[in-house]
């Protein structure tokens, strides 16, 4: 990727007009990286590699929940209600279940005395999305293996605290809508406020990982860029697609019998993993595009080589 000349105020301006491409152009050249970086395939890579870190993410989570003792139940309660309202109700279920099997057969003093190497293995997620940036980016990951699993380490933290965030938000939000339950339109506006911000959240937790993922020498910092909004708007409409598909259409049972709750997980889980990895591309696309403009000799290099 082309170093950037650009001022730090003009990269702000460049990511948000797409780095002077047309929305039509940008289109194009995602459409175009979704295949050349193979993003299906690397999708059903993260769908696996998730499957395997979200149950010990979602033990250390709950561990978290312990050190509010006093809003623990609520805590739970939010973090199980949001899960439900966006996993197909039979992985919900198989969810659930599984977490109490888990939590039932370790009790709280081995999770606790386990939480770091819980910890570590949640990582491994957030690791293969690293690893996957780095395609996506077109670059060669230079970084040691204690520095590659150190970042993972701490985005899997940082990525826990945003969550609590946006859980504690709607926890604070549901006592002042307890307050405000006469006045129905101040309830509505502030559930509208709720949502804005748990986007916010998701989204900061996107640019992320889309900033310490691939190894790349010059790096921006961002709160919110296209790819991350894209990203967790795409994720959301696809998990409602997705939920409404298998409410209309559902054959995963008769195809799969009682394997059809995993493949449901499985299913979701890939998408979950695309829409990330599009909204990587659409940053990308961006970043590149704004290095070409800020270093000409490059962009000429380019067009004589596409020539």
């Amino acid at each position: 990727m082309a170093k950037s000349n650009l001022s730090t105020r003009e990269q702000i301006e460049s990511i948000w007009k797409l780095g002077g491409l047309t929305v039509r152009e940008l289109g194009k050249k995602v459409i175009q990286g979704v295949n050349d970086d193979n993003l299906l395939g690397r999708a059903a890579e993260l769908a696996f590699a998730f499957i395997l870190a979200v149950f010990p993410l979602m033990i250390f989570l709950l561990a978290v929940f312990g050190l509010f003792a006093a809003h623990r139940r609520d805590l739970v309660h939010n973090f199980f209600s949001y899960l439900s309202a966006a996993l197909p109700p039979d992985a919900y279920q198989l969810f659930t279940k599984t977490i109490r099997e888990i939590i039932q057969g370790s009790g709280g003093a081995k999770l606790t005395f386990s939480l770091l190497f819980t910890l570590w293995f949640a990582s491994g997620g957030t690791s293969s999305m690293m690893s996957t940036l780095s395609g996506v980016y077109r670059v060669n990951d230079s970084r040691s293996f204690v520095k590659y699993r150190a970042e993972a380490l701490g985005l899997t933290i940082a990525i826990s605290i945003l969550v609590l965030a946006a859980l504690a938000l709607v926890l604070i939000g549901g006592h002042f809508s307890s307050l405000l339950a006469a006045h129905g339109a101040l309830v509505a506006g502030w559930r509208v406020i709720e949502w804005i911000a748990i986007l916010f959240f998701l989204s900061v937790a996107f640019s992320l990982i889309y900033y310490f993922g691939p190894d790349i020498k010059e790096q921006h910092w961002y709160w919110i860029t296209p790819g991350s909004l894209i990203g967790v708007l795409l994720w959301l409409a696809a998990s409602f697609g997705f939920r409404v598909y298998l409410h209309f259409f559902n054959t995963y049972s008769r195809t799969y019998g009682s394997l059809a709750a995993v493949m449901i997980l499985l299913m979701w889980l890939y998408v979950a993993g695309l829409a990330f990895l599009i909204g990587g591309e659409i940053n990308a696309q961006i970043e590149h595009a704004a290095a070409l403009r800020g270093h000409p000799e490059a962009k000429a290099a380019g067009e004589k080589q596409a020539a």
